[in-house]
């Protein structure tokens, strides 16, 4: 015998998973609840509007049938079912559709009803108000059962209250006028409700399209890997809608272009400001692998549109590797330097030697002093009057490998720096960018010279660098200043023409100036004016 087979898995009926179907029984569930509390909302003043229809209707058949005629009658005859009194009375109740028109006396005695045995009794309710003057109207139960009744005092000629008028309305009137409302009413809460379903539907049939017809969990999973994912990479991640504004900004991107949260929902020109970085990241500079400076940060940007109009932007840091790239074309070229100072080095060691072979003691001694005191003066030199000691060793090494490439590197006779920099590594980075591109542009010429004069106006700092190079072009001195443009081939470590750009972007971010103009000698001067780059005089000694 085979075991029992397992009976066919019975299909769970309950909250559905897709967004689409949730969403549609969601709009169901809310335009019923809306109906539904509209059409209450309706009935109950409903009620208390027929209500309150019923109670006037019966006090103004009641004021008819006060009249002094009725007053009249009511002191000249008995209580009978044949008197005047009833007559007038059931004439009124005839013609109006009242339930009973009762007049009664002063002492609640009636003189008129529906059914005339009662005539001559006393009513059920109490008549107090009405025979003290007052019109009454209520919702009350008598000897005819439930009704709207309308009480009014009767008065003779003189205006004294000899009786009172009480008027009934069949309550179940009443309630049959409300019954017949509802089928109308419920009519137009149906249509409503139907409406209200297929607009429902169509939103529904959107809401599957963009969701693509996921389930709430599946995007939620979505989103935290996401965010898992954005905030993890060491990329930033910059996303822009399709007019341009900052929709997503992960970790990185705001470390990477120094800005905070509070650029989500804004413009990426208004946010970064004009300049090549926006350009790459809005699209208007097109490639891939762009290479831009942002502050002290070069950055590699590429850039994908998507299907909404808008676009992601990814950026990778490149600025240790750049920075690589420049000490191992450094370290290059003074390898080379070495190289020939090796040889230098050795000529003047077979020099020495000759010197000793000829016991000329006296010039050999003569000829290691000069050796030795070109390199000490040089550097005291430069010490005298460059006082902060990163930048005077800067200048100094510059000058040993300028010397090895043959070019002069002199202080011009202006130069005198304080020891009161505020960001010493900044003029750094300035200063070596611009003696290097010197350099290269004077190494060669006739007469090869670069001169750097550095100064200090108050707290601003002033840098000159020029050189016996053939100079820039009139029409490329803005160009200079941008990324990727060089005069020389690119190293193996990557792209050239980011040390310009750099330097006017560190300028410029201290509220200074970077310009290129021509030197007195035909080369290229480079001035860079930075503002606040120095401390006061007395904050200075203070620190010390």
């Amino acid at each position: 015998m085979h075991p029992p087979t397992d009976s066919p898995r019975r299909r769970r009926i309950g909250w559905p998973r897709r967004v689409f179907a949730q969403v549609l029984l969601m709009q169901l569930a809310v335009a019923t609840g809306v109906t539904v509390l509209a059409t209450g909302l309706f009935l109950a003043p409903l009620s208390a509007q027929l209500d309150d229809q019923a109670m006037r209707r019966a006090l103004a058949i009641a004021e008819t049938t006060a009249s002094p005629a009725v007053a009249r009658a009511l002191a000249a005859s008995a209580p009978t079912a044949d008197g005047p009194v009833q007559g007038e009375a059931e004439r009124i109740r005839r013609e109006t559709g009242a339930e009973y028109v009762v007049v009664m006396d002063r002492y609640g005695v009636r003189w008129s009803h529906t059914d005339p045995g009662k005539i001559g009794g006393t009513v059920s309710t109490d008549p107090g108000d009405a025979l003290a003057g007052h019109d009454v109207m209520e919702i009350d139960s008598g000897t005819l059962g439930r009704s709207a009744r309308g009480k009014v005092p009767l008065r003779d000629a003189r205006g004294a209250v000899v009786g009172a008028v009480s008027v009934g309305i069949e309550y179940d009137s009443v309630r049959d006028r409300l019954l017949a409302a509802i089928p109308g009413l419920l009519k137009y809460a149906g249509g409503a409700l139907a409406a209200g379903a297929l607009a429902a539907y169509l939103i529904s049939r959107r809401v599957q399209r963009q969701t693509r017809d996921l389930a709430f969990s599946d995007i939620s999973g979505l989103l935290a890997e996401r965010e898992a994912m954005l905030h993890g990479i060491r990329e930033g991640v910059v996303a822009l809608d399709g007019a341009g504004r900052v929709r997503l900004l992960n970790d990185e991107a705001q470390r990477l272009l120094d800005v905070g949260p509070e650029a989500l929902g804004r413009p990426l020109d208004e946010v970064l400001g004009a300049g090549r970085t926006a350009d790459v990241l809005t699209g208007r500079a097109a490639g891939e692998d762009l290479v831009t400076v942002r502050g002290p940060r070069v950055l590699i940007a590429n850039r994908m549109p998507t299907d909404d109009g808008g676009a992601v932007a990814t950026l990778r840091d490149r600025t240790k590797l750049e920075s690589l790239g420049r000490e191992l074309d450094s370290t290059r070229g003074l390898i080379d330097a070495l190289r020939a100072q090796d040889h230098e080095h050795a000529n003047r060691l077979h020099t020495v030697l000759g010197l000793l072979e000829l016991e000329l003691h006296e010039e050999a001694v003569a000829f290691v002093t000069e050796v030795v005191g070109v390199h000490r003066a040089t550097a005291e030199q430069v010490t005298e009057k460059i006082h902060d000691p990163l930048l005077a060793a800067l200048l100094v090494g510059k000058a040993t490998v300028a010397a090895e490439r043959g070019v002069a590197l002199v202080l011009a006779p202006d130069t005198l720096l304080p020891d009161r920099l505020v960001e010493p590594r900044e003029l750094v980075t300035v200063v070596g960018n611009l003696v290097d591109n010197a350099l290269d542009a004077a190494a060669g010429s006739p007469g090869a010279r670069v001169e750097v004069a550095l100064r200090a106006e108050g707290r601003t700092a002033l840098l000159r660098v020029s050189d016996s190079g053939p100079g820039v072009p009139t029409g490329q001195r803005e160009a200079v200043f941008t990324e990727g443009w060089s005069t020389k081939e690119p190293p193996a470590h990557g792209k050239r023409g980011l040390g310009l750009a750099l330097v006017r972007t560190l300028a410029e971010r201290q509220g200074g100036s970077a310009r290129v103009g021509e030197a007195a000698d035909g080369g290229a001067e480079f001035t860079v004016v930075l503002p606040e780059a120095l401390t006061d005089t007395d904050t200075a000694r203070v620190t010390r």
